[in-house]
C-alpha cells in the first residue's frame, strides 16, 4: 500500500515546483494524454493513473518506481503496467523532462511526511557524511 498525504502537505509541495512542472500538473494536455492512454490500453482507474503521475510529476514517486506503483496500486499485468508507463513518460514527461532531472536531481527537500509509515531516518540528510574521493582508474596516463 502506498503513503498517503494530506491536501495541505501536497499543496507545499506542489508551491515549490519549478512552474514548468505545476503547470504540467493541471495542464489540460496532461489530463487528456492519461484519459487517452488508459483508454487504448482498457485501464479502468484512470484517477488512480493521473494521481500517480501526478506524483511523479511532484517528486513523490521516482519515475523509476512508476511502472511497479502501477502495477501494484491498479492491479495491472506487468505489460499493460509497462505499456502504460513508458507512453505516459513519452506523452506527460518527457515534454517537461529537464524540469524532472533537476527536481529528481536536487531530491525534494520537504519536511512533509507521509501520514502512513512515518519512520524517522537514522542519520538525517544534513548529517550523512559524503563518500571521499577516490582515484580514477579508467583514466589513461597523460605520458
Amino acid at each position: 500500500m502506498t503513503k498517503e498525504y494530506t491536501k495541505e502537505q501536497l499543496w507545499k509541495l506542489y508551491e515549490k515546483l519549478p512552474e514548468e512542472l505545476q503547470e504540467a500538473i493541471f495542464a489540460e494536455e496532461t489530463a487528456n494524454s492519461i484519459w487517452d492512454i488508459c483508454e487504448r490500453n482498457k485501464v479502468e482507474q484512470v484517477s488512480k493513473a493521473a494521481k500517480y503521475t501526478g506524483w511523479v510529476l511532484m517528486g513523490i514517486l521516482p519515475p523509476e518506481e512508476f511502472q511497479e506503483t502501477l502495477e501494484k496500486e491498479l492491479e495491472l499485468k506487468k505489460e499493460v503496467a509497462k505499456k502504460v508507463a513508458q507512453e505516459i513518460n513519452r506523452f506527460v514527461f518527457y515534454p517537461v523532462k529537464p524540469a524532472l532531472e533537476e527536481l529528481y536531481k536536487m531530491g525534494v527537500k520537504s519536511s512533509e511526511k507521509p501520514i502512513e509509515k512515518q519512520k524517522t531516518e537514522a542519520m538525517p540528510e544534513e548529517e550523512k557524511v559524503p563518500a571521499p574521493p577516490r582515484k580514477d582508474i579508467y583514466r589513461e596516463p597523460l605520458t
